[in-house]
């Protein structure tokens, strides 16, 4: 015999089951598991020690990015000069300790260059009133062409007397898994609490929701807007300071149209383009999804021409999603 808890009981399942469906950060986060399991099926060389580690460092570096992402999008703007701000910091790093800097004082400059882009950034949209599709777009040359300036166009490769200590940094491992993995889980974990339980975080997304609410409510818009930015330039400068040690040498074309596929990942994770939503696993998530693709199409020997087509229709659908949501909500 049914009784009322009984019938209770269910309804909350299935309330509880409904609400796990409707989130995009589930179906990512499925979809990323489903394509492991395929690739592990399909070929021999994706769960193999080697293969992991790789997709794990590679992803890691997007995921950095794409928090910071994810904070500028929910807060209803965007920004494209991400890229150029990881070349920029990793250049910084590179001819600072090619001249003799310890790798500290060389970290530091890095992280400072980026963040007066993404203050540059903060306060031509906050305070001049300008697009940010517009700013972000000047900067994006601007910061990569005072690299070249930097560098000379040249490659770095010789790091100074700290060499081996940068090595060790962006492409060395503790426990058999990358250090670029740790900061990753470190600034997800601290990007998650401060989202959702500080004030930072609900005034990020109060601005997102609704500016002109968020003005009437005392929130002081210009400055959030400015420290968005400035969080969006420092991720993408931490990242490059880990990619130079990865690769062992900076070039300019380093990072180079990053700016798609961040914002991809951003968006896959549950990013609202409208603004107001968005959290940094989804960030993470979405990144993963995006590196699973690519390491899948050089394994089952596919053209890697066809990686934008992927990260476009994957954009293009998350975005489907989500209004779908919306008009179902």
């Amino acid at each position: 015999m049914t009784t009322l808890e009984d019938v209770i009981s269910r309804s909350e399942h299935r309330n509880w089951l409904s609400r796990i469906a409707s989130l995009q950060l589930f179906w990512v986060f499925l979809a990323a598991i489903l394509a492991c399991l395929a690739l592990t099926l399909l070929t021999d060389a994706f769960a193999s020690e080697r293969n992991l580690f790789n997709v794990a460092r590679n992803f890691a570096f997007v995921g950095i990015i794409a928090i910071g992402m994810t904070a500028v999008i929910a807060s209803g703007g965007i920004d494209l000069s991400v890229g150029s701000s990881v070349v920029l910091s990793a250049m910084v790093v590179s001819v600072t300790m090619a001249a003799g800097a310890p790798f500290l004082l060389a970290a530091v400059m890095a992280l400072g260059a980026a963040l007066l882009v993404g203050l540059l950034n903060g306060v031509l949209v906050a305070y001049a009133g300008m697009p940010p599709f517009v700013v972000t777009l000047g900067t994006l040359s601007a910061a990569r062409s005072l690299a070249m300036v930097l560098s000379d166009n040249k490659m770095i490769w010789d790091f100074g007397p700290d060499h081996n200590i940068l090595i060790w940094v962006g492409g060395g491992s503790t426990l058999g898994i990358p250090h670029p993995l740790y900061v990753l889980a470190a600034l997800t974990l601290i990007m998650s609490l401060s989202f959702k339980w500080t004030r930072w975080g609900q005034h990020l997304f109060a601005i997102g929701s609704s500016e002109n609410a968020a003005l009437l409510t005392g929130i002081p818009v210009r400055r959030m807007k400015v420290s968005i930015y400035m969080f969006s330039a420092f991720t993408a400068g931490l990242a490059g300071i880990l990619m130079a040690g990865w690769l062992g040498s900076v070039t300019t074309n380093l990072g180079q149209a990053m700016e798609l596929t961040v914002i991809a990942a951003a968006v896959i994770g549950g990013a609202n383009l409208a603004g107001g939503e968005g959290n940094a696993l989804g960030a993470v998530v979405g990144a993963l999804l995006i590196e699973v693709i690519r390491n899948s199409l050089i394994l089952l020997g596919i053209s890697t021409f066809w990686q934008g087509m992927f990260i476009g229709t994957f954009i293009v659908v998350a975005v489907a999603f989500d209004r779908v949501r919306l008009f179902r909500s």
